[in-house]
């Protein structure tokens, strides 16, 4: 009987290989969005201290020039403007890493309807190689009787 082959197996490498990109390009989409949470939470953090600073100033008693007002407003309007692109940024992210995930799950569920296939493939030449057995055994076994039949009558 001949060797089993699958007749799309390129097509399963080519998948395989389309899976392995897709997933290259998944984490890629989910370092970038780790990068741009952690830039977002700097920001923060950033705008925080800030705000602690003013607020330590303000509670010192000491007065407060208008000049040192503005800077900190100048301040806090830049960050906030900071923090409202980053907070884009994270959600341009997002975005992508969702798109990233959906097109895996498509490529994933393609491969596993291909290797099912195989799988189906090879259980019928296995079924239609056990059954060539099973009729060449027969035949063996039909030879074995006709030739013993014979030799009875012989005798």
């Amino acid at each position: 009987m001949k060797k089993f082959k699958f007749q799309l197996e390129t097509l399963l490498k080519v998948t395989k290989m389309k899976k392995e990109e897709a997933e290259v390009a998944l984490g890629k989409a989910s370092r970038k969005l780790e990068e741009a949470r952690m830039g977002l939470e700097t920001l923060l953090a950033e705008m925080q201290k800030g705000q602690q600073d003013y607020d330590a100033l303000s509670q010192e008693g000491t007065r407060v020039t208008i000049g040192r007002l503005m800077s900190f407003n100048s301040f806090f309007a830049w960050k906030r403007e900071q923090i409202e692109m980053q907070q884009q940024i994270v959600l341009t992210a997002k975005a992508e890493r969702q798109k990233r995930l959906k097109e895996l799950m498509e490529v994933m569920s393609y491969l596993k309807s291909i290797e099912q296939l195989k799988e189906k493939r090879y259980q019928e030449y296995k079924a239609q190689a056990l059954a060539e057995e099973q009729k060449a055994l027969d035949e063996i076994g039909l030879q074995l009787y006709m030739r013993n039949g014979k030799a009875r009558d012989a005798s």
